[in-house]
């Protein structure tokens, strides 16, 4: 099954602010939640996490050291909706990882 990676406005004019370099390798990492969404832990397919945020389960993608994508997942319709990406420390701050 592939997904449809699709992102949220505010996601969206995170990664467009960033520099070149770290946009393409936003955009890579994001890609690969077009094949697997999900976690799977000692797969080497990257930092990718269930979490509660606000009550709500969600998926959390650490990219680098540098940024992070918080999304959730609809198998039904095959996609994947990045609800946010951040800088790291600041994803820590604001959901205390």
């Amino acid at each position: 099954m592939s997904y449809d990676v699709l992102l949220a406005d505010e996601a969206r004019e995170y990664v467009d602010a960033l520099d070149q370099k770290s946009t393409r390798i936003v955009k890579e990492n994001l890609r690969k939640l077009e094949a697997d969404p999900y976690p799977r832990p000692r797969s080497g397919s990257g930092d990718k996490e269930k979490i509660v945020v606000d009550g709500e389960a969600v998926y959390r993608l650490h990219i680098g050291r540098t940024h992070t994508a918080f999304y959730t997942i609809l198998d039904h319709e095959e996609e994947v909706r990045v609800i946010e990406v951040l800088d790291i420390d600041d994803a820590h701050k604001r959901y205390g990882f």
